[in-house]
């Protein structure tokens, strides 16, 4: 019983560090977000530039706040734009095009 205890203080201990890392990371992107060129996502066939400020902002706060599912969720759109839209972005503003 003592076993089970522990481990789920653990991974709630575990859990809501990752979720502050990943918070942070979603606020470093909107910080990148802003500094973006505002033309380049249109050429990369992606959201406006304030549509991907406006879910990185939202993805940082609902990671803070300690609701499971929002918080999953944030962490999801965070990940979406920092392993598919930020290197297409990154690729299409220094010239190359073969993403």
């Amino acid at each position: 019983m003592a076993f089970a205890t522990n481990f789920i203080f653990f991974v709630s201990v575990f859990q809501n560090n990752l979720f502050r890392a990943l918070a942070i990371a979603a606020i470093v992107g909107l910080i990148m977000v802003v500094m973006t060129r505002e033309d380049a996502f249109p050429a990369g066939d992606r959201q406006p530039k304030m549509i991907w400020a406006a879910i990185l902002g939202g993805s940082a706060f609902a990671m803070i706040l300690p609701l499971p599912i929002l918080s999953w969720v944030g962490a999801v759109a965070t990940g979406v734009y920092w392993f598919d839209v930020r290197p297409q972005l990154r690729s299409i503003i220094n010239g190359e095009y073969n993403y």
